[in-house]
C-alpha cells in the first residue's frame, strides 16, 4: 500500500510539475501514465468503469472525474483538479490536489484552495484507532461549514486496499450515524470537495465530469490513509 501511494505522489508530482498555461489535459494524462510505469505501477483509473483515461483533470467549476482531452488546453487563471490513482502488487493508493495555472491565487481562491487542503489537514488528525467515520467528517464540516463554503455531498471518500473503492464510505459532512469504527489495519481515503457557492453538483453530458450547479469554483485534495498500531499513517505524501 505505501509503494503504491508513493508511486500515486511521484506521478502527481510529475504532472503539477508540468501544470501551466498552453498544456493540454492530455500531456497530463500522459505523463502521469509514464511515470507510474516507469516505477513498475499500474494507473488504477484506466478503464475503471469505462472511464477512458488515467488522470481525472477537472478545471474551474468541475469538481471531479473531469476527462483528460487534446483539445482541452489550460489558462492562466484557471485551477485544475489532478485526481490520480495507481496499483502496486495488486494494492492501490489515491491522491488528489488543486493546481492554480500561472498565477498566485488571491482572495476568494486563495481562501478556497487553502482551506480545502486544511479541512484535509483536520481529517487526517481526527483519524485514529478506535474513533469513527463521524468524527472525520465533523472534523471536516465544523472547519468548512462556518466559512460558506459548499461541502459537496454527491462524492465522498471511501475504503481502499485490493480494490481502488472500498468501504467504509467517508462522507465530508456530518450524517446522522456513526459510520464505521476505524480499526488497526484499515486504509481509507478521504478527498473533501469544496464549492464556492453551494453545494449541488450535476454530471455533464459526457457521463463522467461533475460540475457545480451555480458554476462557482471547486477544490479538491486527497490522500490514502493507513490506520496501524503505531499511529495513522499518511501513505500518499
Amino acid at each position: 500500500m505505501y509503494r503504491a501511494g508513493q508511486i500515486v505522489k511521484a506521478s502527481l508530482d510529475e504532472v503539477e510539475a508540468a501544470i501551466r498555461p498552453g498544456v493540454s489535459t492530455w500531456e497530463l494524462n500522459e505523463i502521469a501514465e509514464r511515470t507510474t510505469l516507469k516505477l513498475k505501477g499500474k494507473p488504477a483509473f484506466k478503464g475503471y468503469r469505462g472511464f477512458p483515461a488515467c488522470l481525472c483533470t477537472s478545471i474551474n467549476d468541475e469538481v471531479v472525474h473531469g476527462i483528460p482531452r487534446k483539445n482541452r488546453i489550460l489558462k492562466e487563471g484557471d485551477i485544475i483538479g489532478i485526481d490520480y490513482g495507481a496499483s502496486f502488487e495488486g494494492y492501490f493508493g489515491d491522491s488528489a490536489r488543486t493546481i492554480p495555472v500561472g498565477f498566485s491565487p488571491k482572495g476568494k481562491v486563495a481562501d478556497l484552495l487553502a482551506t480545502t487542503k486544511k479541512a484535509l489537514e483536520l481529517a487526517i488528525s481526527a483519524t485514529a484507532e478506535g474513533k469513527f467515520v463521524r468524527d472525520v467528517s465533523e472534523a471536516i464540516e465544523n472547519y468548512v461549514a462556518p466559512k460558506g463554503f459548499g461541502i459537496v455531498k454527491d462524492y465522498v471518500g471511501h475504503g481502499i486496499g485490493t480494490k481502488p473503492h472500498e468501504d467504509p464510505p467517508i462522507p465530508h459532512y456530518v450524517t446522522r450515524e456513526r459510520g464505521a469504527r476505524l480499526q488497526v489495519g484499515m486504509c481509507i481515503c478521504i478527498e473533501p470537495m469544496i464549492n464556492m457557492g453551494t453545494d449541488e453538483v450535476q454530471l455533464l453530458e459526457d457521463g463522467w465530469t461533475v460540475s457545480t450547479v451555480d458554476g462557482s469554483l471547486s477544490a479538491h485534495f486527497e490522500h490514502t490513509l493507513a490506520v496501524t498500531e503505531e499511529g495513522v499513517r499518511v501513505l500518499t505524501i
